[in-house]
C-alpha cells in the first residue's frame, strides 16, 4: 500500500510517522508499503550525528520511505548524491529504504505510476543565507523541467497520481489569495493540472490538511492511504 503525508522538517515533524502516532490513525507499515513524504523532507541537511539518526530510524522501519525535495532542503548535498534507477525513474537512495524521488520522473511500482516534481519557492529566503540555509536550486531546473517533459510526452500524458512540494497556481492563490504570486514552478504546475490525465494529486507546503475539491489534496500531518 501507498500512504502519503506532509513536510517533515529534518525532526521538527517526524513524530508523526512514529508508531504510537501511526498506531492512533489505525496504520501499521509493512514490508509492501511506501510511506511517501510531500517535500520539506529535511534530512539531508548538514551530515550531523542527529540527522543521522533519524535517518537510521527511518530505515529500521518496516517499510520504504520516499520523498519529494521542498524548498528547505540543502540541495546542494541532494545534487552531489549519484542518481540510481529504481521503478522506472531516477532516486537518490539516502539509505537502503530511504530514497529521494527525483525531479520530472514518473516511477512505475508495484503497478501504480507517479509523476514526480518537486522543488518550491521560499518566501523567508531574505531571512535565510544563500549556501548555508537557502539554495536557488530549490527551483527545478531548464534541464529537468526537459525532463519532465519528455517523461509525460513518452506516458501519453497519463500517470495515476502526481506527488509535488507546492501546487498549481490556481490552488495556491486559492490557499493564499494575493499573498504569493504565482511563479515558474507553480505556472509550470498548472499546466500539468490541464495537460496531463491523473486520479489525484498530492501535496505538501503549506501546512495545512485539506481536500481542496476530488482531485487535489494538501497535508501536513495527516497521512492518508493514496487512493482514498
Amino acid at each position: 500500500m501507498f500512504y502519503v503525508t506532509g513536510d517533515t522538517h529534518g525532526n521538527y515533524d517526524i513524530y508523526k510517522l512514529s508508531t504510537p502516532s501511526l498506531n492512533k490513525n489505525n496504520i501499521s507499515l509493512t514490508s509492501n508499503d511506501y510511506l511517501v513524504i510531500c517535500g520539506d523532507f529535511g534530512l539531508v541537511w548538514n551530515n550531523s550525528p542527529d540527522e543521522n539518526y533519524w535517518l537510521d530510524w527511518l530505515n529500521e522501519k518496516p517499510c520504504t520511505t520516499l520523498f519529494v525535495d521542498g524548498n528547505h532542503e540543502n540541495h546542494n548535498l541532494l545534487n552531489q548524491m549519484k542518481p540510481m534507477l529504481w521503478n522506472g525513474g531516477f532516486v537518490h537512495q539516502i539509505r537502503p529504504k530511504v530514497m529521494h524521488l527525483m525531479r520530472g520522473q514518473i516511477f512505475n511500482i508495484d503497478g501504480t505510476t507517479f509523476f514526480t516534481m518537486g522543488g518550491a519557492a521560499s518566501v523567508d529566503k531574505q531571512f535565510r543565507k544563500e549556501g548555508v540555509s537557502w539554495w536557488a536550486e530549490e527551483m527545478p531546473s531548464a534541464e529537468e523541467y526537459k525532463t519532465a517533459n519528455k517523461n509525460l510526452e513518452k506516458a501519453n500524458f497519463k500517470v495515476d497520481y502526481i506527488l509535488t512540494h507546492t501546487a498549481p497556481t490556481s490552488i495556491v492563490n486559492q490557499l493564499i489569495p494575493e499573498i504569493k504570486p504565482p511563479d515558474k514552478l507553480t505556472n509550470y504546475l498548472e499546466n500539468i493540472k490541464e495537460n496531463v490525465d491523473y486520479k489525484h494529486w498530492y501535496f505538501g507546503h503549506f501546512h495545512i490538511d485539506e481536500d481542496i475539491d476530488d482531485e487535489h489534496t494538501v497535508l501536513y500531518n495527516s497521512i492518508i492511504k493514496i487512493g482514498e
